[in-house]
């Protein structure tokens, strides 16, 4: 799923250049897989992918019109559950715009909308009294999810919740057996409060892949070395290391005297491939492309420039979302 970038969003400074990566995401992902996209007017987005997919690509696309406040899917976008039968549960968490920060009334109804318009599938379940975003949490699949305490004990989310209280919400809703909460690895221009999407991914064979600390000279690197810390502690639930593939850590880049949330943790993983930022640094590219290939050895790696997309603080993973066909 990708929600389309449009002029009444904070993309409007920059919308060519978005609108193009975002086409480059699109012609990449129909390679593999469908695609549904939501657009803000019928026909607004078509027009322009018609323009760049070959005609079978653009069979591999579904159109819902809807109104959107920004174009995070990740965030805003249902979370699919999938049993052993191939069952499907679609959740539906409130979105309130990273802790209030944001608008987010039309976000936060766009799953409803793209379920009523009969484009999911399974059954829809109404989790809109508790706040998660899907950037905040990840699952191996087998009964664990990892989160991060600075994000989900933020202000504005689940106040007044406690940890014990919102991890037993995750277990119930999410149908996990365990929460794995990290407590280290924020950053700088991040304004999600530590999304764990950008720091920490997990991958087949209990890996786990992670931002390493990088230069000493870094503000960063000492949190970041906490965080690699806290993963070598971490044992499986069958009380197992997990396996830990560092990703580098990219070169600070700036907009106007702020540093952007650069990270190469941000991925998506689709049928067959797996969708990568890169910054234009080669030798921290080429880094990221052979750590991420450690834990795909089997799926084509596609790299897209993401320096864009860290202009409004986010990166691949989060402009996108899975969902069941």
């Amino acid at each position: 799923m990708l929600t389309w970038p449009h002029e009444d969003t904070d993309w409007a400074y920059c919308l060519e250049e978005i609108t193009d990566t975002y086409l480059q995401l699109a012609d990449a992902i129909t390679r593999h897989e469908h695609l549904l996209v939501v657009e803000p007017v019928r026909g607004y987005a078509r027009r322009q992918l018609e323009q760049c997919l070959s005609p079978t690509q653009q069979r591999q696309v579904t159109y819902h019109t809807c109104p959107s406040d920004d174009t995070w899917a990740r965030d805003h976008g249902p979370i699919t559950l999938v049993d052993d039968n191939g069952g499907c549960r679609v959740l539906d968490f409130r979105f309130n715009g990273w802790g209030e920060k944001f608008p987010a009334e039309k976000d936060n109804a766009i799953t409803r909308s793209i379920y009523e318009a009969g484009l999911l599938q399974g059954d829809y379940e109404n989790h809109l009294d508790f706040v998660l975003e899907g950037g905040s949490i990840e699952s191996d699949g087998r009964g664990t999810v990892f989160t991060t305490s600075a994000c989900l004990l933020a202000s504005h989310r689940n106040q007044p919740l406690t940890q014990e209280e919102i991890a037993q919400q995750l277990m119930e809703h999410l149908r996990a057996e365990r929460v794995v909460w990290l407590d280290h690895g924020i950053l700088e221009g991040d304004d999600t409060d530590g999304h764990i999407d950008t720091i920490v991914r997990v991958t087949p064979d209990n890996t786990l892949l992670y931002v390493g600390s990088g230069d000493e000279e870094d503000p960063q690197h000492e949190d970041f070395l906490l965080l690699e810390r806290q993963l070598q502690g971490l044992r499986t639930a069958a009380g197992h290391p997990y396996r830990l593939i560092a990703l580098p850590m990219p070169d600070a880049i700036y907009e106007e005297g702020e540093r952007l949330p650069a990270t190469y943790a941000n991925f998506l993983v689709i049928n067959g491939a797996v969708i990568y930022p890169t910054y234009a640094q080669p030798e921290k590219d080429t880094q990221a492309r052979k750590a991420i290939a450690r834990a795909f050895p089997q799926r084509e790696l596609i790299g897209i420039d993401a320096r864009t997309i860290i202009r409004q603080h986010g990166s691949i993973h989060c402009l996108t979302m899975d969902l069941k066909r």
